[in-house]
Parts: C-alpha cells; sequence; structure tokens
C-alpha cells in the first residue's frame, strides 16, 4: 500500500517499516539520535510524536544529507532498482523470449539477475503461430518450436542483408539474434515432451496436424509417412490438451481412528484406484496422495504420503481419490538400438497402465520405417552412454539388460511375450489355400492367429459380416508335445530337418456357397493371410528367440 507524505524542507528520505517492534528489533542506523535503554526517539509520519505503544508499528526517516547537517553532502541517489511503468500490470506474452545478463567465471561477474529495461533483451515470434513450447540449442543456433511453427535464432550473432540481397553474419552484442523460420507449417502442438535429439536430427510430434516430424540439415521430414500414415493420423486424434478428473469413491473399512498413514477400503476392485491420487476423506482433504496400494478383493490397503487424524470416534465413513490425468506423447531417442522412440498415452503412466490406454512405438533410421511395437509405457525416456532408460513409478529403469538371465521381453518386472505380424501375398492375383505354416529359427514360436483376407460383406444375421477364414493356435514345439501309447507326438510344430512345421486346420463357421467347410477342410482360402508369431510361456521364458524366416505351403484355389 503506498502512503502521501508532506515534507515541509527540500530533503530526501527513506521509508523504512518496522514490522515487529522490540528494542532488540530497531536496525542501529547512523543518523539517528538511539537512547541506550527503552525506545529511541525519531521522527513520526503522524507529526513526528514518540510512540508510547508496544504494538504500534512506526515509520522511519532518515535524511539523506550526511549527519543531517543543514547544507551538508548530500549521498547520491546510485542505481536505481526500478522504473516506473505507465502499464505495471502482470503479462503472459507466451510467443517471446527475455534474456539476462551474462555471467563470468572468471571475473565473478554476475549479471543473471540483471534484466535492464535499456538494453534490447527480448524476441518475439509470431503469435499467430501460438505460444514457444521448447527451446533447443546446438552450436551458435537456438531452435524454437512453437505449437504451429518451428523456427531458428541465431545467438551473439545477427544476419544482414547486402543491397545485392546476399546476407552477411555479423557478430553483435546482442544474446538472441534474427528469428528465421523452417519451411512448413509444421509445429510441435502443446506436446514438448515428444522431443528427442540425436546428432543433428530432432524428432517430434504435431498432435494438431496428425504427423511425427524429423528435422536435420535437409528441413522438415514426416517420418509419419513411412508406412504409418493412417495410424497416427487416427491416434494423434484422440490425444488431447485437457486435463480430465478422476473420482473413485470407496467405503472405509472398519472405524478408523487416531492419526494414521494408513487405512482400508472396502472394494470389489482396487485396480481403478491409482497410485499417486489425491485422498480426501468424507470430501475434506487430507493433502496427501497413495504412495502404495496392497490387497485386491473385499479390502485394499492404502497407504498415503503424510498422515490424517480420523478422529477418536471411527465416524469418517467414505474415502475419494481424485485423479488429475492428461493425454502425453513422450518421445526419446534409444541410443543402444538407434531409434526414436515414442509412445502414445491417452492417460499418463501413473493413472494407468492398461494395453488400451497407449501405444509405444519405434523408428528405425537404419529402414526409415516403423518397426516394433513395446509393452511398456514410461513416464519419460533418455539414453546416456550407449544405454537406454526409461523412468516409470519414480524409479529409473535400464533396458536392454545383458547381464540379468533371461530378462528379455520383461519391462518394469513383468514378462512380456514378443510377437511379429506379417502378410504371407505371394501371387497377390490369385486366390490361394494355404496349407502350412513353417519357420526356421530356435524353439518356442507359437502361430496366434492366421487370418485370411476379407470376403464380403455377407449378411449374416441381419447384419452385414465381412468373413474371413481362421485356425486355431499353432502350438510351439515344447507346448504341443504329448505321449500316447508310449510314443511321443507334436500337436502344434514338429521338427524337421532342423525346421518347425505344421499344418492350417480351418475352423471358420460355414459360409455361402461352401460345401466342405470346418475342420473337414485344410488350409486357409483367400488371395493373402495375416500371420502372427510369439514367443510361448513355457520354452525358456525370458530367454533368447530368434526368427530367420517364416514360409506356407500353398495351391491355387479351384475357384
Amino acid at each position: 500500500m503506498a502512503y502521501s507524505i508532506e515534507v515541509k524542507y527540500f530533503n530526501s528520505f527513506w521509508l523504512k517499516k518496522v514490522v515487529e517492534r522490540g528494542v532488540n528489533t530497531f536496525p542501529g542506523w547512523p543518523g539517528l539520535p538511539w537512547r541506550p535503554t527503552g525506545y529511541p526517539v525519531w521522527p513520526f509520519f503522524d507529526g513526528g510524536s514518540v510512540a508510547t505503544s508496544s504494538d504500534y508499528t512506526p515509520w522511519f526517516v532518515e535524511e539523506s544529507r550526511i549527519k543531517g547537517g543543514y547544507n551538508n553532502t548530500t549521498v547520491d541517489f546510485g542505481v536505481k532498482a526500478y522504473i516506473a511503468e505507465d502499464q505495471s500490470d502482470q503479462q503472459i506474452r507466451g510467443n517471446s523470449l527475455i534474456y539476462s545478463g551474462v555471467y563470468n567465471s572468471n571475473t565473478g561477474l554476475n549479471n543473471t539477475n540483471v534484466f535492464s529495461v535499456a538494453s534490447s533483451i527480448t524476441r518475439s515470434t509470431d503469435p499467430v503461430c501460438g505460444s514457444i513450447q521448447k527451446l533447443y540449442a546446438e552450436d551458435s543456433n537456438l531452435v524454437i518450436f512453437q505449437e504451429n511453427k518451428v523456427s531458428r535464432a541465431l545467438i551473439d550473432k545477427d544476419t544482414i542483408y547486402t543491397a545485392e540481397g546476399g546476407t552477411q553474419t555479423q557478430v553483435s552484442g546482442q544474446v538472441i539474434g534474427q528469428i528465421i523460420p523452417y519451411v512448413g507449417e509444421w509445429g510441435i502442438s502443446k506436446n514438448p515432451e515428444s522431443f528427442a535429439v540425436y546428432g543433428y536430427r530432432k524428432y517430434f510430434a504435431d498432435r494438431n496436424r496428425g504427423v511425427v516430424l524429423r528435422l536435420s540439415r535437409d528441413g522438415m521430414t514426416e517420418i509419419s509417412n513411412y508406412g504409418m500414415l493412417d495410424y497416427f493420423r487416427d491416434y494423434l486424434s484422440t490425444i488431447s490438451d485437457d486435463w480430465n478428473i478422476n473420482i473413485v469413491e470407496k467405503p472405509l473399512a472398519g472405524s478408523p481412528g487416531g492419526v494414521l498413514t494408513q487405512f482400508d477400503v472396502t472394494s470389489d476392485d482396487c485396480d481403478d484406484i491409482d497410485i499417486g491420487a489425491t485422498v480426501w476423506i468424507d470430501n475434506v482433504d487430507t493433502v496427501a496422495y497413495i504412495t502404495n496400494i496392497v490387497g485386491a478383493g473385499a479390502t485394499c490397503t492404502i497407504t498415503i504420503s503424510s498422515s490424517y487424524d480420523f478422529g477418536g470416534g471411527g465416524s469418517k465413513t467414505n474415502a475419494q481419490f481424485v485423479t488429475y490425468t492428461k493425454s502425453k506423447i513422450v518421445g526419446g531417442w534409444d541410443n543402444y538400438n538407434k531409434g526414436y522412440v515414442l509412445s502414445l498415452q491417452t492417460t499418463p503412466s501413473y493413472a494407468s497402465t492398461d494395453s488400451d490406454t497407449y501405444d509405444t512405438v519405434n523408428f528405425d533410421e537404419t529402414v526409415l520405417g516403423w518397426t516394433s511395437f513395446f509393452t511398456y509405457k514410461p513416464t519419460f525416456t533418455d539414453s546416456l552412454k550407449g544405454t537406454y532408460y526409461s523412468f516409470f513409478g519414480g524409479e529409473l529403469w535400464e533396458h536392454n539388460d545383458q547381464i540379468t538371465a533371461n530378462s528379455r521381453g520383461s519391462f518394469y518386472g513383468t514378462q512380456s511375450e514378443a510377437s511379429i505380424t506379417f502378410v504371407f501375398n505371394p501371387s497377390p492375383a490369385v486366390t490361394k489355400n494355404f496349407l502350412t505354416v513353417g519357420y526356421e529359427g530356435t524353439n518356442g514360436w507359437e502361430v496366434d492367429s492366421f487370418i485370411s483376407s476379407e470376403q464380403g460383406p455377407d449378411l449374416v444375421n441381419s447384419i452385414y459380416t465381412n468373413v474371413t477364414d481362421s485356425i486355431n493356435t499353432v502350438l510351439s514345439y515344447d507346448e504341443g508335445a504329448y505321449t500316447e501309447s508310449g510314443v511321443s507326438y507334436h500337436a502344434g510344430f514338429d521338427r524337421k530337418e532342423n525346421r518347425y512345421v505344421a499344418n492350417l486346420v480351418n475352423t471358420t463357421a460355414a459360409q455361402i456357397g461352401e460345401v466342405v467347410f470346418g475342420a473337414s477342410m485344410s488350409g486357409i482360402k483367400g488371395f493373402f493371410a495375416t500371420v502372427k508369431l510369439s514367443t510361448d510361456a513355457t520354452t525358456q521364458a525370458g530367454g533368447m528367440k530368434e526368427l530367420f524366416a517364416v514360409s506356407s505351403n500353398f495351391v491355387t484355389s479351384s475357384t
């Protein structure tokens, strides 16, 4: 709050407010008549009377003339800490940059907290392109990622244009020079967490335009076009910038009383309670969040970050768990496999790890394609000294572990199968019957699905349906082994001449126009077939599995 004070003689004053009154709290200012005991005498803004009340908050007034003598030398004002502004309201300029003074370790000069308004210390980008989401400095350039544009700015130099239309680079005293936009109307949307860099290549996602991009020496490239155009266009449309609030209410088990950091809730399913959720008791904020959940079924034990006083009467009845979630696009560079890993998460990893809440994919520069889907959902990822790391659940995890035995396919302590999906499409113009499937590789692979191209749509039970042929799962060599009358057989893959082979048995229901169908017919009919092979759960789980080639014998359909 400002005060207006009338001064009857020409002089300069400093006004300093004392918050707490007491003999030992007064600073020993020079030029004021202090008493050795009791309260000192000083001029007051209310007329100069001496304060007698201990709860009175005075204003000290100090002269700027040395010793306060008449016509003595006046103390200089020195450097101003600030200047008056016509418009002093706070402004949010999301498209602008500001920089401070420099820090010189040789001289000890530290001006990092100095923002001189007398200098040109701001640079602004086009506000039409949205706010600045990410800055990345490399060599002598600063790359600026806005929502709808990517630009670069020169650092410690500037570009001037000659009369002939050419350019010259001129070293200047300014920190950020001219801002030059890259060609193309792309940006990083509001997902700076998708950014990753390797060498001179920078990778990021533009959710607004449904693409994934690479920025390098040759400019901007839509790497999402490499066989995944439809996929990224559709999946990125499900990523939202809005915050979602999820509230789950559970009855308290028993009558908890006292100051507790753990309590039980009654629930038919604790999976809908998230670690990290804010905890409320009977709609009263506990200023705590969930750190652990133990148990399943009828009762779960909840551990919270700080203690809560339930009281002694046990009158509390319900607990509410509030989770704030927002979609994320987590990007990182895998320095071990040399690929860009992108995790598209409709809900963050702390809220849910269900398979329908994320897709984690990998882009390989050596083949210029998206090669893999991964079954882990990281908080964020990065590489260090040839090792790829990710964070999950507040912990750091190392990938591509070469020390722990049988740890392949294990992510965050959960063992997952490895699978590969591909298409058999020999002689594309010919209708075929696929009779067998075989592969070259190690033991432990099984066929999850072998599905023909769509035939239809046919009217089935008053509904138009695209009909396909399919088979039962082809078990691996170990899982399909059985003994009958002392003789060993294999219901799935059998090994012949160091290759694994199996017949395909059609399990499709009768279709229109078929004479022989179902288990009575061998093979899958269609122009092409989509096949998925995966590792089984019994043959050296977590061990190395190799797959060199997959083949199928087929005959031309008589129709």
